[in-house]
């Protein structure tokens, strides 16, 4: 058994101090500083945070490597830079290309997905296909030429391996029949991103089975007072949200309102490209050219196509920026997260039980060390 001390504990509803976090492969308990077991291996968090893993939703590359590149060296080096980040679990995310690519990305992570239970980078939890299931009109950095309309055969035989898959709701059919049929056939989380639906027709789309929304604000309808478009039909409805929290996707003055409308709805995700950990200049997204200046990456056009946000600094990003309180903040990047793909019975908190996937950071949330399953990972 391993304890670790001299840290701020972060749970899913207070931070506590003066305690220890035990742990094995699960979490085993939280004591008093002074009531550590006998023989536990000893581990100093220097003053630090100790909170649950993150879990990335929604992140399509980093270090030059993108998940549409379907290369198992790919995912190896995703996944073994954001572990540094704090990243314990996430959805290499694909986007609008070609369908053999995607398929190609799709199994490559089907195939690494029990392998990355044990290596040295953050563990695979499913994916998020974004798109080709989306609306031309929003499609952002997208390629138009590979969008389709929803097709639930390709779902329902990916479904082992995707776990949420963005689609434009008024591309299905009048009745919603590909939603209906991977609601009733799948666990694939359906998210409606990347749409121009109007405000009753997201509406009934979730009375159809669409449970999430795709990085909220950007690529759908905006609230507007006399056309209330995607926007409006996510405050009003029980979806959870992803939002992208670099602070220039999304303003931070709405931080606090979301969370008073949206609560533990809210996924906090970085949507990060592949030049995520790297300096700033030209880099590709799926095959199409992309420029990297400031904190975000845009098309040649000015089209803004993404992040380059490590999850733990986003989690700081609202912390600073909000009133909203710091167990709250960490659960908008783990808890939230975790119960959106249904995975909150083993991740997501450090409830006793549930799989030691644990990260300390500094007392601004760099992080020192991150373990995942009991096994130190990263170390600074």
């Amino acid at each position: 058994m391993k304890a670790i001390v001299n840290g701020k504990i972060i749970l899913k509803d207070r931070v506590l101090d003066g305690f220890a976090l035990l742990y094995t492969e699960v979490i085993e308990g939280i004591v008093p500083a002074d009531k550590i077991p006998e023989g536990a291996e000893i581990i100093d968090a220097c003053g630090g945070y100790v909170a649950p893993g993150l879990i990335d939703l929604h992140i399509h590359g980093y270090l030059g490597k993108d998940v549409c590149d379907g290369e198992e060296e790919s995912i190896r080096t995703i996944a073994g830079g954001i572990v540094k980040n704090g990243v314990t679990g996430f959805l290499p995310t694909t986007m609008t290309v070609d369908m053999k690519v995607i398929r190609k990305a799709l199994q490559t992570c089907r195939d690494l997905k029990e392998e990355s239970k044990g290596w040295k980078g953050s563990a695979i939890l499913g994916c998020h296909a974004e798109g080709p299931f989306i609306s031309e009109s929003k499609k952002g950095a997208q390629d138009a030429k590979y969008i389709l309309k929803p097709d639930a055969a390709f779902v329902k035989e990916y479904a082992d391996i995707i776990k949420i898959i963005t689609l434009a709701p008024e591309t299905d059919t009048e009745d919603f029949a590909a939603i209906r049929e991977i609601t009733r056939d799948t666990d694939v989380v359906i998210s409606m991103g990347h749409t121009s639906s109007d405000y009753e027709t997201a509406v009934r789309s979730t009375e159809a089975g669409v449970k999430h929304v795709t990085h909220l604000f950007n690529a759908m309808t905006p609230m507007a007072h006399r056309a209330p478009g995607v926007v409006t039909a996510a405050f009003n409805t029980d979806v959870t949200c992803e939002l992208i929290v670099d602070t220039f996707h999304v303003n931070p003055c709405f931080y606090d309102l979301l969370y008073k409308i949206k609560g533990r709805k809210l996924c906090f995700i970085t949507d990060c490209l592949p030049a995520g950990g790297l300096p700033y200049g030209e880099y590709t997204l799926g095959g199409t050219k992309i420029i990297y200046r400031d904190i975000v990456c845009r098309l040649e056009d000015g089209t803004v196509a993404g992040s380059v946000l490590p999850l733990n600094k986003g989690v700081w990003n609202v912390y600073t920026n909000s009133n909203i309180p710091l167990h709250e903040c960490v659960n908008g990047a783990t808890l939230n997260p975790a119960t959106a793909i249904g995975v909150e019975k083993t991740k997501g908190s450090l409830d006793v039980g549930k799989d030691a996937d644990i990260i300390i950071t500094d007392a601004e949330f760099n992080v020192n060390k991150t373990i995942i399953g009991g096994t130190i990972r990263y170390e600074a």
